[in-house]
């Protein structure tokens, strides 16, 4: 394997590295394009120099590990036998499927990669003594690494470097013979990703309805025994306080386990839930941001919830009356349309990424 591409594929990605941003939702389950340039380093067997082609894949992402891609390429190299007056050329085209293991979904993304497909190699070589061509179609096989960069959330870059695994067919002098050929590829392509996922808006709830206090009916008095006034039967009120917590203090981006800085904030919840003998019932409800897929968020806000209810237990409040649950991006209190460049729509939607506790007391109010 080449080393100039061995060195400019570790260059390329701890470049880019530096810049890689942890990012809530950068997963979307999202369909894109990656067109670019690919440099052949030949294999030893052809005798042929090395050269720049082109590809195109077509990719989708296949939860927060995998993408799939499938990609067509091509590539041409001038013979190299070293054989005076010789010419001609290698000619090489590609269709495979990909499977890329990624290992997370942050801006900066590193993934392993292996896939299968059929190649043409085409060999046409002339010398002022002999003529070796030969063209043969056979399987082929791919094994790589590589890396994604996004500087937003429709456009990144793509850089890999893989092993092809492929038959070739060269005849010389009326003989054939089939060879192995292994071909190095240092591929370079922009990602263009498609479509992005519509900002959904909460109704605003109604008021609730007043509860009407039933005024106590007049008791006759009966004569001549005088009748004992009654006292009127106290009113039962529901009284609902919701605490809602910033999920930034919470949680880091994308996890869902709790930081210092949140379980203080939660400290003081479960002080004022303690001090109220008189609640009935705890809702925890946990949101996200419109970032990423539906499926995920869901999942994300579920599990965020459920953390919050434990530590709240732990603390004294009744488990017995807590309830979580998660709406993921179901009921965000901001829109951010028309909001551009990545960083600016994750800190307009901040608000969207919280989790509330919504606490139901009864108190007795004699009217």
């Amino acid at each position: 394997m080449s080393e100039k591409l061995v060195g400019f594929a570790v260059a390329v990605t701890l470049s880019l590295s530096a810049f890689s941003a942890s990012a809530e939702g950068m997963y979307r389950d999202a369909w894109y394009a990656v067109p670019g340039v690919a440099h052949m380093d030949t294999g030893n067997d052809l005798d042929a120099d090395n050269d720049t082609g082109a590809f195109i894949a077509i990719g989708k992402e296949l939860g927060q590990s995998w993408d799939f891609q499938v990609r067509l390429g091509y590539n041409k190299a001038n013979e190299d036998t070293k054989v005076s007056g010789a010419s001609g050329d290698y000619k090489s085209t590609q269709l495979g499927l990909d499977a890329l293991y990624m290992f997370n979904r942050d801006s900066f993304r590193p993934f392993l990669l292996a896939g299968f497909g059929a190649t043409r190699n085409d060999v046409d070589y002339k010398a002022p003594t002999t003529i070796a061509n030969g063209k043969r179609t056979s399987f082929m096989a791919s094994l790589g690494l590589g890396m994604q960069y996004f500087f937003s959330d429709s456009f990144g870059v793509q850089a890999d470097l893989r092993r092809q695994f492929s038959r070739s067919k060269i005849t010389t002098a009326g003989v054939s013979s089939s060879n192995s050929t292994r071909n190095n590829l240092l591929s370079l392509g922009g990602i263009f990703r498609f479509g992005a996922p519509a900002p959904v808006v909460a109704a605003v709830a109604p008021e609730p309805a007043p509860i009407p206090v039933v005024e106590p009916a007049p008791i006759p008095v009966v004569e001549p025994a005088p009748i004992p006034v009654v006292e009127p039967v106290p009113v039962c009120i529901k009284k609902l306080d919701t605490v809602t917590i910033d999920a930034t203090k919470l949680f880091r981006f994308d996890k869902y386990v709790l930081k210092a800085e949140g379980k203080a904030a939660l400290d003081q919840t479960a002080a004022q839930l303690n001090a109220n003998p008189a609640i009935t019932n705890v809702l925890v409800t946990g949101h996200t941001d419109r970032l990423g897929s539906y499926a995920y968020n869901q999942k994300l806000a579920d599990r965020r919830a459920a953390q919050v209810a434990q530590y709240l237990a732990e603390k004294g409040v009744n488990s017995e009356v807590i309830t979580s649950t998660g709406r993921g991006e179901a009921v965000p209190v901001v829109a951010c349309e028309g909001v551009k460049g990545r960083e600016a729509l994750i800190k307009c939607l901040q608000p969207n990424r919280r989790v509330t506790v919504e606490a139901v007391a009864i108190e007795e109010v004699c009217k």
